[in-house]
């Protein structure tokens, strides 16, 4: 059995998934002005734009003093130029709709078993705290989902300047947690962000997929959230 004291987690699509693909939420926000474009067309430009970005401003574009506001707004303008909308005061009604949508329940809800599974953790005296991609309205989001209270600590890649893998957002969450990296799991859904950079730091991860890949052995791979338990042991 591990020696753990501090367990972290990564979010989406670990603890919370989007209620509908970005295409959808995006064509009922653009139907709300008068805008009708399908939800298919919406979702490939949003990955267009989104990926675009990412690579001109990594990380929010911290490092060229842009910030995740300004960063999510050009990506959800960019998406929408892209179905050939060009009023600017559409686009800027669009962004900001969409911007306070995302860090709502609305567009948020809990993976079937992440509230078991985080009560239990606690119950077995497992301190915890989230090592997360996302930007700085994950607090109110975990909030909002009623996620918050079982961590101590939320470390973003916005807060602290270094996204997953980059090994120093989980040495920040090290620090926070007041453990060694030999006391530590880390528990997400991306081999190459979650899995193998938190064992890069130092620490034990464990890697939600339905199927393991072939670089991660059977007894680090969590079919479900559940399954987590059960190799914590008994409360």
């Amino acid at each position: 059995m591990l020696s753990l004291r501090l367990l972290t987690w990564d979010v989406k699509d670990t603890l919370l998934r989007l209620r509908e693909p970005v295409g959808e939420s995006y064509a009922a926000a653009a139907g709300a002005l008068g805008v009708r474009l399908q939800p298919e067309a919406l979702g490939s430009a949003f990955r267009q734009a989104y990926g675009a970005q990412q690579r001109r401003f990594p990380n929010y574009g911290l490092a060229q003093g842009l910030g995740s506001r300004r960063w999510w707004l050009g990506v959800v303008e960019q998406t929408f130029r892209l179905c050939g909308v060009r009023d600017e005061r559409v686009l800027a009604r669009l962004a900001e709709s969409l911007y306070r949508d995302f860090c709502s329940a609305r567009t948020w809800e809990t993976l079937p078993g992440a509230e078991e599974t985080l009560s239990g953790c606690r119950q077995r005296g497992f301190r915890m705290g989230v090592v997360s991609n996302f930007d700085r309205r994950l607090e109110q989001v975990l909030s909002q989902c009623n996620l918050r209270h079982h961590f101590e600590f939320v470390v973003t890649s916005e807060d602290v300047g270094f996204a997953k893998p980059d090994r120093r957002i989980f040495e920040q969450a090290l620090r926070l947690g007041g453990v060694r990296p030999e006391q530590a799991a880390h528990v997400g859904d991306d081999y190459v962000r979650d899995y193998a950079a938190a064992r890069a730091a130092g620490m034990h991860s464990f890697l939600l997929a339905a199927t393991a890949p072939p670089q991660a052995p059977a007894e680090h791979v969590l079919p479900s959230l559940s399954h987590l338990l059960a190799l914590l042991g008994p409360a």
